[in-house]
């Protein structure tokens, strides 16, 4: 009988533990939408901006479709703040968010660039 109070606490805990790691994981897709995200489609807009010619005339339509991709999925904005050194690897462990950028990359890899 001990050894079934023993287990029930013990899987009690283990899903007290992963409903820790799901909020944790909903804070930083948050934290993605909340902070990443308008630092995204600023840098977007002043790229494009600055990078217009006679081949690339980036209008307002072709600004508003890249914001639209890049910003559609939550894995595609941390993809390009990466890439574009918006923030760094050593700010998401600073963070604590390394895990959870990792999970973020397998549960939306098929949304990946």
């Amino acid at each position: 009988m001990e050894i079934l109070v023993i287990l029930a606490v013990g899987l009690l805990l283990w899903m007290v533990w992963q409903l820790y790691r799901a909020k944790q994981f909903t804070q930083f897709k948050q934290l993605i939408e909340s902070e990443l995200k308008p630092q995204i489609v600023e840098y977007l807009t002043n790229e494009l901006v600055e990078n217009r010619s006679e081949v690339f005339p980036n209008t307002d339509c072709h600004i508003q479709a890249s914001i639209d991709y890049w910003c559609r999925y939550k894995v595609r904005i941390l993809q390009f703040a990466l890439a574009k050194e918006i923030i760094t690897q050593q700010w998401l462990v600073e963070t604590g968010n390394t895990r959870n950028s990792q999970h973020l990359f397998y549960v939306e890899r098929q949304f990946m660039h």
